[in-house]
């Protein structure tokens, strides 16, 4: 076939243009995206934290894994043999459960963190000082308890732990525990960014069961299966301090992690 110079011009700059306009395009709906995300105050790429059970005993996997989280400071579980487990609990109010919850880690000398929100810090200063003075660590929970990943701005985003770092301030004199936790464990790539440029260090779990439900108690035995057949070493514990359940349960679920050859450690000593 007989080529023709003029006619490989004709289709290289037609090529050309079809190339300049997908690429102008692409430019142009990725812009609109962002755009649109700015104007609504919404960060992209939210995720609920979850976690699948593979083996028991063994640490559960993430949705994110320790080495993406490690990138902004952020935990889930600690990498280690030995037996040891970390033990916190979601403070967003209190209901006349965190006394017998502080009594039995005092009997069993256990140091948790509290992730405590605004609501908890107004109505409870008292119990805040308990904590500190049985060393036990409060960590933020943030003012408000809402999704963090819709907020897209540093500014709007500092404001929910900088406004709780600041009541923590007034009951106890000191300085807040630049330890994070996301309400209900909602977070993005962003939010996380964002609590490391504040200095905190992001703590999710890989441990937990459904306690949250104040008129829908887990029994007993249910808590048991779960706490029990799922610890591992190197575990952070999720529990709810407005949990009647976990109040009634604690010491003796301290005493059976114990009998099973697990110490406690504390978050501060990552």
């Amino acid at each position: 076939m007989k080529q023709y110079p003029g006619f490989r011009k004709i289709l290289l700059t037609f090529f050309l243009l079809a190339v300049s306009y997908a690429l102008g395009t692409t430019a142009a709906m990725l812009q609109q995206r962002w755009s649109l995300q700015k104007a609504s105050g919404t960060a992209a790429a939210s995720a609920d934290w979850g976690l699948s059970f593979q083996q028991e005993g063994e640490t559960p996997i993430g949705n994110a894994t320790a080495e993406e989280l490690a990138r902004y400071d952020a935990w889930y579980a600690v990498e280690t043999d030995d037996p040891v487990i970390y033990l916190t609990f979601d403070a967003g109010y209190e209901n006349g459960n965190t006394a017998p919850i502080l009594e039995a880690l005092k009997k069993h000398q256990v140091s948790a963190t509290f992730f405590v929100t605004g609501a908890f810090l107004e109505s409870c200063p008292e119990l805040i000082l308990q904590m500190k003075e049985e060393g036990h660590t409060v960590g933020n929970h943030t003012w408000n308890h809402k999704n963090m990943s819709e907020i897209s701005t540093l500014e709007t985003f500092s404001e929910e732990l900088l406004s709780l770092e600041e009541g923590y301030r007034e009951i106890t004199g000191e300085e807040m525990p630049k330890f994070y936790r996301p309400p209900q464990g909602i977070y993005s790539e962003e939010n996380l960014k964002m609590a490391q440029e504040l200095g905190y260090q992001t703590f999710f779990w890989s441990l937990a069961y459904v306690d949250w439900y104040e008129d829908n108690q887990p029994s007993k035995e249910e808590a048991f299966d779960k706490l029990l057949g799922r610890i591992h070493p190197g575990a952070i514990v999720l529990l709810h301090s407005t949990s009647s359940t976990n109040a009634q349960i604690l010491d003796e679920l301290l005493t059976r992690w114990e009998e099973m050859g697990y110490t406690f450690g504390s978050l501060t000593d990552l």
